[in-house]
């Protein structure tokens, strides 16, 4: 009996803490966005369903709000286009997206705004959303197929030619 018992209690302790993670951290806010705005997280306490690092600051953010209403986070651009390629396969006519631009510091509708290529973002990628353009900015639909292509800062050849080194 006490053999069993001390076999049954770290793996009880081990389960648990998985239970109280996944509890405490969330990739969707579990509400029903029938309006399809774009909504407020708490830093450290939502998680990107793409590449599930927590998102610790609005800088950088996206989101997609999907057919049934459900609101999902991304600490980075690059990472919604993967997920929408992964998840829809590509399809996205269906799904609202919004970023959060670094120039005027609000939520705008992602094929609205405009990207740079070589910003530090928190995946490496270097798409940074801008509401306003600059000549050296690429639409939504160049951004993702850059990102389709693995032509973003990740890939040390593009790093390469864009920081010209």
């Amino acid at each position: 009996m006490k053999k069993i018992i001390l076999y049954l209690f770290p793996i009880i302790a081990i389960v648990s803490i998985f239970i109280f993670i996944n509890i405490n951290n969330q990739s969707i806010l579990d509400i029903n966005n029938h309006e399809k705005v774009a909504l407020e997280f708490k830093p450290n306490k939502v998680q990107c369903p793409q590449c599930n690092m927590f998102l610790v600051e609005k800088k950088y953010t996206a989101q997609a709000i999907t057919m049934d209403n459900k609101t999902h986070f991304f600490d980075d651009p690059g990472c919604l286009v993967l997920w929408i390629e992964e998840k829809y396969k590509g399809s996205d006519k269906d799904i609202v997206k919004w970023v959060y631009t670094l120039d005027t510091k609000h939520w705008i509708d992602a094929q609205k705004a405009f990207y740079s290529f070589n910003d530090r973002t928190p995946m490496n990628y270097g798409f940074g959303a801008y509401e306003k353009r600059v000549d050296s900015h690429i639409s939504y639909d160049e951004m993702r197929l850059r990102m389709l292509r693995g032509e973003n800062m990740r890939n040390p050849k593009i790093r390469k030619k864009i920081l010209g080194y």
